[in-house]
């Protein structure tokens, strides 16, 4: 085992190397080890001004605010005044989705480990007032059932903006105030904003993206998503210390640092524990709690969090049981490598746990036949056409829609070869990252359902 002490010199060393190799323009680390915490911080929050990032700048952490959510209804819980197995309409008799039997049955529990089945990367803006996710909720009436409520695990954002909503109505305040008043305060935060009128009272990043393959990393066109989708992880921004706190609160059993009991006695460990498995994708955990992305691994479960916005990424990871956690909050760059060499460095140092290699592709792909997977499946923000060339080369080309589209995101084409049982996997990467494509389920025609990558998208048509 290392010393914190240690790690904090090894991360010292390592960070400035590591955003010059993959060109990530900042980025801020912090580790709790022991309820003793160190960070570090190196690069441009902004490269169009040159600012310097800092140990106290805030970086977007995008949907690990769903843990904060998450945490937001199990409070409501504790207090006996929300049931996880009651229907949303419970709480939400306005909630209104494309099928009205799904609805009536979606359940709280659903919506916190994302099994409620409805089409969930609905992304629209509907103001900036306090009211924008009140009003969100009008604009669900015809999103897709994509499969029965509890059948499986799929990445579900606007979910939580119906959780969020849940929230403003039971605590009758809007969803930043509950923010502020449930969580913020009790867990002491000095550096950490809502919105963007708060965050500008910092030294805060802007993201980053590639405008034009080839071209690096340039600041984003915008700085933020939707507030609409606040409670989904469109806007919360902070530095990694105070997301330590709130790391630290839950795995000290809900207590806040100056003993505050922030959620009741066990109530953090449920939230942490396993509620639903999640196909194989190497980057999204083997299951899901209640909002906690799980690794569940043979020499110590990893839990925490991802987040991703406008060219900011966020990793959140927890070892509770070694009481330890870090994070990682950047803002463009070859994030999943950049990760990769080092969080999961520090992780195995602090603990001796051996975090599992993300997935590649073999080194000599067969050539199968292809035809269960051939076809194109649609989401709001895209569609994904699979394809068998003559030679027998599988492709996938993906076309962004809407919001994507409109922030120039491009057409892409990446070959796919055999991977594992019913999987595919692209041979080349995407920011450090080869996602497996897994196929589920079964059309009545010899065709794959569902195309699973984080999210069930369902086959167009069918």
């Amino acid at each position: 085992m290392t010393t914190l002490s240690e790690v904090k010199a090894w991360i010292a060393e390592q960070l400035p190397a590591l955003i010059e190799k993959y060109d990530v323009p900042g980025a801020a680390v912090g580790v709790l080890f022991d309820g003793e915490v160190v960070d570090d911080a190196a690069g441009l929050l902004h490269r169009g001004t040159g600012v310097e990032a800092t140990t106290d700048s805030l970086f977007q952490i995008g949907s690990i605010t769903k843990l904060w959510t998450s945490t937001l209804v199990m409070q409501l819980v504790d207090e006996g005044r929300v049931d996880l197995d009651e229907p949303v309409r419970t709480y939400l008799p306005e909630f209104a989705i494309g099928d009205d039997a799904a609805a009536a049955v979606i359940t709280v529990r659903m919506l916190l480990n994302h099994t409620a089945g409805f089409e969930g990367d609905i992304f629209t803006d509907t103001g900036v007032g306090d009211d924008c996710v009140e009003k969100y909720l009008g604009v669900l009436g015809e999103v897709p059932q994509l499969f029965p409520p509890g059948e499986m695990f799929s990445y579900n954002n606007a979910g939580f903006c119906v959780l969020g909503r849940l929230v403003e109505v039971l605590r009758e305040k809007h969803y930043d105030a509950c923010l502020r008043d449930h969580l913020f305060a009790p867990l002491g935060l000095t550096h950490a904003a809502t919105n963007p009128y708060e965050a500008i009272m910092f030294r805060a990043a802007m993201g980053h993206v590639q405008l034009e393959p080839g071209a690096g990393y340039q600041p984003a066109p915008i700085w933020t998503f939707a507030r609409s989708n606040a409670p989904a992880g469109s806007m919360l921004s902070m530095r990694p210390r105070d997301l330590l706190k709130f790391a630290a609160m839950h795995m000290a059993d809900g207590r806040a640092e100056d003993g505050t009991q922030v959620l009741a006695p066990g109530t953090a460990a449920a939230m942490q524990a396993h509620a639903v498995d999640v196909p194989y994708l190497g980057v999204m955990g083997t299951s899901w709690g209640l909002g906690f992305e799980r690794f569940d691994l043979p020499t110590g479960d990893i839990v925490g969090h991802d987040g991703s916005t406008i060219g900011q990424n966020a990793f959140l990871r927890m070892l509770p049981e070694a009481g330890v956690a870090v994070v990682l909050l950047t803002n463009g760059g070859d994030i999943i490598s950049f990760y990769e060499d080092l969080v999961t460095p520090i992780i195995e140092k602090l603990t001796g746990v051996q975090v599992p290699a993300l997935p590649t592709p073999p080194a000599d792909a067969e050539r199968i036949d292809a035809s269960r997977y051939v076809g194109t499946y649609a989401t709001e923000v895209g569609e994904l056409t699979v394809s068998q060339d003559d030679d027998g080369r599988i492709w996938v080309v993906t076309v962004p829609k809407g919001m994507f589209e409109d922030l120039g995101e491009q057409p892409d084409r990446k070959e796919l070869v055999p991977f594992r049982d019913d999987s595919l996997i692209p041979l080349e990467s995407e920011h450090g990252m080869h996602l497996p494509h897994v196929f589920l389920g079964d059309d009545g025609e010899g065709h794959a359902l569902y195309l699973h990558v984080g999210r069930a998208i369902r086959r167009a048509g069918a």
